[in-house]
Protein backbone atom coordinates (compact mmCIF):
# COMPACT_ATOMS: atom_id res chain seq x y z
CA UNK A 1 0.00 0.00 0.00
CA UNK A 2 1.80 3.23 -1.27
CA UNK A 3 0.88 6.80 0.11
CA UNK A 4 -0.57 9.33 -3.02
CA UNK A 5 -2.46 12.46 -3.53
CA UNK A 6 -6.18 11.78 -4.40
CA UNK A 7 -7.24 15.21 -6.86
CA UNK A 8 -10.67 15.19 -6.26
CA UNK A 9 -13.61 16.44 -7.54
CA UNK A 10 -14.70 20.15 -5.54
CA UNK A 11 -16.03 19.58 -2.43
CA UNK A 12 -15.75 15.85 -2.51
CA UNK A 13 -13.02 15.65 0.13
CA UNK A 14 -15.00 14.42 2.97
CA UNK A 15 -16.86 11.88 1.12
CA UNK A 16 -13.64 10.39 -0.92
CA UNK A 17 -12.32 10.52 2.82
CA UNK A 18 -15.59 8.16 4.08
CA UNK A 19 -15.07 6.20 1.07
CA UNK A 20 -11.42 5.22 2.11
CA UNK A 21 -12.61 4.38 5.90
CA UNK A 22 -15.15 2.31 4.58
CA UNK A 23 -12.93 0.48 2.10
CA UNK A 24 -10.18 0.18 5.10
CA UNK A 25 -7.62 2.51 3.56
CA UNK A 26 -5.14 4.44 5.29
CA UNK A 27 -6.53 8.08 4.14
CA UNK A 28 -5.57 11.99 6.16
CA UNK A 29 -7.74 14.86 5.75
CA UNK A 30 -6.23 17.63 7.00
CA UNK A 31 -9.22 19.75 8.24
CA UNK A 32 -9.75 23.51 9.89
CA UNK A 33 -12.32 24.33 12.36
CA UNK A 34 -14.14 27.84 10.64
CA UNK A 35 -17.03 29.68 12.76
CA UNK A 36 -19.50 31.66 10.51
CA UNK A 37 -22.36 33.77 11.65
CA UNK A 38 -25.61 32.77 10.17
CA UNK A 39 -28.84 34.93 11.00
CA UNK A 40 -27.53 35.26 14.59
CA UNK A 41 -26.50 31.89 14.95
CA UNK A 42 -22.49 30.69 15.48
CA UNK A 43 -21.86 27.66 13.23
CA UNK A 44 -18.53 25.79 13.47
CA UNK A 45 -17.55 23.93 10.42
CA UNK A 46 -14.73 21.85 9.69
CA UNK A 47 -13.28 22.89 6.42
CA UNK A 48 -10.52 21.18 4.00
CA UNK A 49 -6.96 22.90 4.29
CA UNK A 50 -5.85 22.11 1.05
CA UNK A 51 -9.37 21.95 -0.90
CA UNK A 52 -9.48 19.03 -3.80
CA UNK A 53 -6.70 16.98 -1.98
CA UNK A 54 -7.17 14.00 0.10
CA UNK A 55 -3.63 11.79 1.00
CA UNK A 56 -4.39 8.19 0.84
CA UNK A 57 -2.70 4.81 1.29
CA UNK A 58 -4.31 2.10 -0.66
CA UNK A 59 -3.90 -0.71 -2.86
CA UNK A 60 -4.77 -1.37 -6.50
CA UNK A 61 -8.38 -2.68 -5.50
CA UNK A 62 -8.68 -0.24 -3.13
CA UNK A 63 -7.90 2.73 -5.87
CA UNK A 64 -10.12 1.08 -8.76
CA UNK A 65 -13.32 1.40 -5.96
CA UNK A 66 -11.86 4.55 -5.29
CA UNK A 67 -12.28 6.02 -9.20
CA UNK A 68 -15.47 4.25 -9.64
CA UNK A 69 -16.93 7.09 -7.06
CA UNK A 70 -16.45 9.12 -9.99
CA UNK A 71 -15.33 11.86 -7.22
CA UNK A 72 -11.62 11.32 -8.13
CA UNK A 73 -10.47 13.01 -10.89
CA UNK A 74 -6.90 11.29 -10.64
CA UNK A 75 -3.95 9.42 -7.90
CA UNK A 76 -1.07 12.09 -8.15
CA UNK A 77 2.02 9.43 -7.30
CA UNK A 78 4.64 10.50 -5.23
CA UNK A 79 8.63 10.29 -5.85
CA UNK A 80 9.23 10.54 -2.19
CA UNK A 81 6.87 8.70 -0.18
CA UNK A 82 9.08 9.64 2.95
CA UNK A 83 8.94 12.96 2.57
CA UNK A 84 5.46 13.07 1.81
CA UNK A 85 4.60 11.43 5.14
CA UNK A 86 6.96 13.88 7.39
CA UNK A 87 5.29 16.92 5.47
CA UNK A 88 2.16 15.36 6.93
CA UNK A 89 3.43 14.89 9.95
CA UNK A 90 4.82 18.81 10.54
CA UNK A 91 0.73 20.00 9.11
CA UNK A 92 -0.73 17.74 11.77
CA UNK A 93 1.69 18.88 14.86
CA UNK A 94 0.92 22.18 13.54
CA UNK A 95 -3.30 21.59 13.47
CA UNK A 96 -3.20 19.81 17.21
CA UNK A 97 -1.82 23.48 18.64
CA UNK A 98 -3.77 25.82 16.51
CA UNK A 99 -6.79 23.83 14.41
CA UNK A 100 -7.65 27.46 12.79
CA UNK A 101 -4.62 27.48 10.49
CA UNK A 102 -5.40 27.92 6.66
CA UNK A 103 -3.40 27.12 3.61
CA UNK A 104 -1.17 29.67 1.80
CA UNK A 105 0.61 29.06 -2.39
CA UNK A 106 3.76 27.32 -1.22
CA UNK A 107 7.23 29.32 -1.17
CA UNK A 108 10.05 28.65 -3.99
CA UNK A 109 12.16 29.72 -1.99
CA UNK A 110 13.04 30.71 1.18
CA UNK A 111 15.49 29.50 4.40
CA UNK A 112 14.83 26.22 5.94
CA UNK A 113 14.03 26.44 9.39
CA UNK A 114 12.52 24.44 12.79
CA UNK A 115 10.84 26.36 15.33
CA UNK A 116 12.78 26.44 18.76
CA UNK A 117 10.20 27.83 21.08
CA UNK A 118 6.51 28.83 21.97
CA UNK A 119 3.62 26.28 21.56
CA UNK A 120 4.94 25.00 17.93
CA UNK A 121 8.50 23.65 19.19
CA UNK A 122 10.24 21.28 16.87
CA UNK A 123 7.67 22.53 13.95
CA UNK A 124 10.08 22.98 10.59
CA UNK A 125 9.12 24.75 7.50
CA UNK A 126 10.47 27.60 5.41
CA UNK A 127 10.12 31.34 6.39
CA UNK A 128 8.52 33.67 4.33
CA UNK A 129 8.50 37.51 5.17
CA UNK A 130 5.02 39.15 5.21
CA UNK A 131 4.90 42.67 5.34
CA UNK A 132 7.54 42.84 8.35
CA UNK A 133 6.36 39.39 10.47
CA UNK A 134 8.38 36.61 9.50
CA UNK A 135 5.82 33.72 8.89
CA UNK A 136 6.69 29.96 8.27
CA UNK A 137 5.15 27.84 5.57
CA UNK A 138 4.72 24.06 6.35
CA UNK A 139 4.97 23.11 2.82
CA UNK A 140 3.36 19.93 0.90
CA UNK A 141 5.02 20.53 -2.20
CA UNK A 142 3.05 17.17 -3.78
CA UNK A 143 0.04 20.20 -4.18
CA UNK A 144 2.07 23.42 -4.04
CA UNK A 145 0.26 24.07 -1.18
CA UNK A 146 1.03 25.21 2.67
CA UNK A 147 -0.16 26.27 5.86
CA UNK A 148 1.13 29.64 7.23
CA UNK A 149 2.32 29.56 10.92
CA UNK A 150 3.48 33.32 12.72
CA UNK A 151 5.89 33.15 14.71
CA UNK A 152 8.48 35.36 16.48
CA UNK A 153 12.65 35.70 15.10
CA UNK A 154 13.85 34.69 18.74
CA UNK A 155 12.38 31.30 17.70
CA UNK A 156 13.56 30.17 14.40
CA UNK A 157 16.78 28.61 13.98
CA UNK A 158 18.01 27.57 10.19
CA UNK A 159 18.77 24.63 9.43
CA UNK A 160 20.34 22.40 6.69
CA UNK A 161 17.84 20.55 4.41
Amino acid sequence: MAWCVLHVRPRCEKKIAEYCRVLGAEYYLPLRSETKVYQRRKVTVEKPIFPGYVFAASDSLQRVSLLKTNQVVRFLETDDEGMLLRELEQVRKALTVDPSLGADAALARGKAVRITGGPFLGVEGWVQDVRGQNKVCLNVDMIGQAIVVEVAREYLEIIDV
